[in-house]
């Protein structure tokens, strides 16, 4: 083909695709004007049947109404017609009742999920008949009715600082304890939920009275026997679980935040002289004729392993942890008094440069507790990690910090260590791998945590450990050909993370939905990839399915994907608060803007979903993997491979250089006679 040609066929390219996309965008403005003239007359014949139809004209458009508001077309069209006010009308009036009360409470809060109507224009006459269906204890009660009024309480709570007031004043922890009873898990699940959202949002003034009641034991107790136990645990459910115990792991920042002070100081030397006399059975303080006092005092205070043993108060100026260190060795001394008498005396006994310091490990191991269990850390977005043996018993961490004391015991005698910086590390490094790895297994209770962690010895950690060293198969390998057959292999092993991406993309996710508020509860849309990889066809769905790619309504040519943003910089997360979990598991897809939206805004539910799929998505876009995980996969593989191919090489040494090539001969003159 001459090159006049070519350029010609070039330019008909080009205008025959830009003629395309000027036609596809005019086909999406005709839908998108189609779907807003239907929704518009659909939402105005519900709005005049609701207003002024008959009984049985108004119940089919309020049933209508439920099954339509989640539609953000229907939706916009219906609340510019100021249908959410005609809906609050007829809450605050006591209009509806039954089935036309739950159609109603369940399309108001689909409307209002949609973020375009601010729930400060609610009143506090509406909220108050709201929470009267909460607190009516009568067993007919429409659960329908119940579970969403304990959504619509929650959203009030979670979104509105004027209304707070009045949600706490109307509804109490003591109407909420009955319908945890109930055997209906999404009534109990909104009942949890609007527990916690009144103590993330509570003023300074309520915050101590809330917290009393969060961790009553009437409430622990339901929840453990009524929910815990359940064995049926949805997303959400543990979603709400772990946002609860994290609540009350950060009761405890209070104390884990207070240092001595003026104020304090007068309780830390009554709480060490407690310690001193349940250790040694002695008050030296009462009996000065047994000569030279402050001597023995002092000696006390190093067996039990003070730093400062002139002034020990000296030891609890550091937060964390504060005085919750003191207060938690004052419960083992009280509560466990045998094991704590023998912890301190048998270090006590011990060689000086074997012995274990008691209140030293101990103001460490509870550092370290509070950095597990992340006590004063807001509730993560996604978070779903609850332990069921803190639900079992009163002082439940109190009870896990005992367990752990005895453990620190135990294990520094197995790895006989010595008072130096570099075996207290090794110490504390294990003690918290023995920990994490025993709560990854979520006891079911706390005898079932000390059985299963004191059965976790320290031989059996280096154990594990060179198990889990020997499957990962780390090669340290830097021999030259080694290396260079790295690299020969590499293209083909990106190839084959790549695939596997692009199939999981194919195979498809479940999200939440998340506004610029945050994550709407209880709301899901799946996303999944067309097996030619060339479109994402996307929709809303009702908790856990895996739908077909037929019944995804909405669709994204890949081809008009323009580019794959992170974190921050999703136009999803600008107005996110710092330190909120969703952040960093939150990415965009930035597509055509003559498309219905800017971006495709995802938050994945950990960061392994997130890995896969912005892999995938950069994979389609022709760009690098850039994953931890892809780095991951690609190592595993890469050494499994090498080793596959080194196999016949075993006990064979391999150089670091090739063997040299030797110098040609003075001539190729090469011949045999063989006569």
């Amino acid at each position: 083909m001459s090159s006049a040609k070519q350029e010609s066929f070039r330019n008909n390219f080009k205008l025959l695709t830009l003629h395309s996309g000027i036609l596809q965008g005019s086909f999406n403005s005709t839908v998108n004007m189609l779907r807003s003239r239907t929704g518009g007359r659909a939402a105005q014949e519900v709005f005049e049947k609701i207003s002024v139809g008959k009984a049985d004209e108004k119940k089919q458009s309020l049933q209508r109404l439920a099954r339509h508001s989640a539609d953000v077309t229907f939706a916009g069209e219906f609340i510019s017609r100021k249908g959410v006010e005609l809906l609050v009308q007829r809450v605050e009036n006591g209009q509806e009742s039954g089935e036309n009360l739950a159609y109603t409470l369940t399309a108001f809060l689909e409307l209002m999920d949609h973020g375009i109507v601010s729930w400060d224009i609610l009143s506090p006459s509406f909220v108050k008949r709201v929470a009267g269906y909460v607190n009516n204890k009568s067993t007919h009660t429409d659960a329908t009715v119940l579970q969403k009024s304990l959504a619509i309480l929650e959203s009030i709570t979670l979104n509105s600082n004027e209304l707070y007031q009045n949600v706490s004043q109307e509804t109490t922890f003591n109407n909420l304890i009955p319908h945890l009873k109930m055997s209906n898990a999404e009534v109990q699940q909104n009942c949890i939920a609007l527990m916690n959202a009144l103590c993330l949002r509570a003023p300074e003034e309520r915050r101590k009275k809330l917290n009393e009641q969060l961790s009553s034991k009437e409430v622990r107790s339901v929840l453990l026997e009524k929910v815990v136990r359940s064995s049926n645990i949805g997303q959400e459910m543990a979603h709400q679980l772990y946002v609860f115990q994290q609540l009350t792991f950060n009761l405890l920042e209070a104390r884990m935040m207070t240092t001595l002070d003026e104020t304090t100081r007068g309780q830390v030397i009554t709480g060490i002289s407690d310690l001193r006399k349940l250790a040694f059975d002695t008050d030296h303080e009462q009996q000065p004729a047994r000569g030279r006092p402050a001597e023995r005092l002092q000696e006390d205070n190093k067996k039990l392993g003070f730093t400062d043993t002139i002034n020990p108060t000296n030891d609890f100026k550091d937060v964390p942890p504060g005085m919750l260190v003191l207060d938690n060795m004052i419960y083992f001394a009280k509560n466990h008094t045998e094991n704590y008498t023998k912890t301190v005396l048998e270090n006590s006994c011990r060689a000086d440069e074997h012995a274990c310091p008691f209140i030293n490990t101990c103001i460490h191991l509870m550092k370290m507790l509070c950095e597990i269990l992340k006590v004063g850390e807001q509730p993560a977005e996604t978070g779903q990690e609850f332990y069921p043996m803190f639900f079992t018993c009163d002082n439940a961490f109190e009870e896990f910090f005992c367990i752990c004391v005895q453990l620190l015991n135990k294990t520094w005698k197995e790895m006989r260590a010595r008072i130096s910086k570099e075996d207290y590390g090794l110490v504390m490094a294990t003690v918290k791998e023995q920990i994490t790895r025993t709560l990854n297994d979520r006891p079911l209770s706390m005898d079932n945590f000390k059985t299963k962690i004191f059965g976790l010895s320290y031989n059996k950690i280096v154990q594990l450990r060179e198990q889990e060293r020997l499957e990962k198969a780390e090669w340290d390998i830097q021999a030259k050909p080694v290396l260079e057959l790295r690299e020969h292999l590499k293209p083909s092993i990106i190839e084959l993370i790549k695939q596997q991406r692009l199939s999981s993309l194919v195979d498809g996710q479940q999200f939440n939905r998340f506004t610029p508020r945050g994550r709407i509860k209880d709301k899901y849309w799946y996303c999944r990839l067309s097996p030619n990889n060339k479109v994402l066809h996307f929709g809303d769905i009702d908790g856990n399915q895996q739908p077909p790619i037929e019944a995804l309504p909405n669709k994204l040519q890949v081809s008009e994907i323009r580019g794959l943003v992170t974190g921050k910089d999703c136009p999803h997360m600008k107005e996110a608060r710092k330190g909120q979990g969703q952040i960093a598991l939150a990415f965009s897809i930035m597509h055509d803007p003559t498309l219905d939206e800017e971006a495709r805004n995802f938050v994945a539910p950990n960061t392994h979903v997130f890995n896969i799929w912005t892999d995938g998505i950069n994979a389609l876009l022709g760009n690098d993997m850039t994953s931890e995980e892809a780095k991951n996969d690609m190592e595993t593989l890469l050494g499994m491979e090498i080793r596959l191919r080194l196999l016949d090489t075993e006990n064979v040494p391999i150089p670091q250089k090739p063997p040299p090539i030797p110098n040609p001969p003075n001539n190729y003159d090469f011949y045999y006679d063989f006569h």
